[in-house]
């Protein structure tokens, strides 16, 4: 017991460093996931989601222990017309109604250098779980340069899916199987520790860059 006691101004001094640490929040303004698949063999049709939200605990130094936890709002996907967006949501493709988002969870990550690793991990799409490997680049951490002046992360990953595999099989001889998906994202430090406080804002590109943030 007394050894325990002896041990408890230490255990105190370190807490702060882990306790809540490392712990962002995703961007949705600035967070984005490009898709590409064949059209027919006569182009790559191109479409966008934003608005993508969740979790992020991350360390630049120990990729190993970083996870994630994203939702994807599947239908606000946008591939530049409103008939082939609903086309695209109806039941018989991505049945936006009833799977209206997917979620991304992380489960293992592999490091390949200080900025590159495989993050693998369950993505839920149209009601169906598959395994899915990201490779993640870490483009920059550091304070945003506007309001709020957060500390931010910035990645880009791409994979590759098969909509196969998520039980979409409609059109094969219209619509290819592989789908190329490239996410640019940003994550913002939330130092809140306690459960149900306001996310941070995101980021307002919009402000003026005029004021000096020193």
């Amino acid at each position: 017991m007394r050894h325990c006691l002896a041990l408890l101004p230490m255990l105190l001094a370190v807490a702060p460093a882990w306790a809540g640490n490392d712990a962002y929040r995703i961007d949705p303004v600035h967070t984005r996931v490009l898709f590409a698949i064949d059209h027919a063999g006569y182009s790559q049709a191109l479409g966008t989601i934003s608005g993508s939200q969740g979790q992020l605990q991350f360390d630049s130094d120990n990729w190993r222990d970083a996870t994630l936890d994203v939702e994807i709002p599947v239908a606000r996907l946008d591939l530049g017309d409103a008939k082939w967006n609903q086309a695209t949501l109806a039941r018989s493709l991505l049945d936006g109604e009833r799977f209206p988002t997917a979620r991304f969870v992380s489960h293992h990550v592999e490091p390949i250098d200080a900025k590159r690793a495989h993050v693998t991990g369950t993505l839920t799409l149209r009601g169906v779980s598959q395994e899915v490997t990201l490779e993640v680049t870490l483009n920059q951490v550091k304070r945003y340069p506007l309001p709020p002046f957060r500390r931010t992360a910035g990645f880009s990953a791409t994979t590759t899916l098969s909509r196969r595999a998520f039980g979409i099989t409609a059109w094969p001889g219209v619509i290819g199987d592989a789908v190329q998906v490239r996410i640019e994202a940003e994550a913002t430090l939330d130092r809140s520790d306690s459960p149900g406080t306001p996310a941070p804002q995101p980021h307002s590109d919009s402000q003026t860059a005029t004021k000096d943030p020193s």
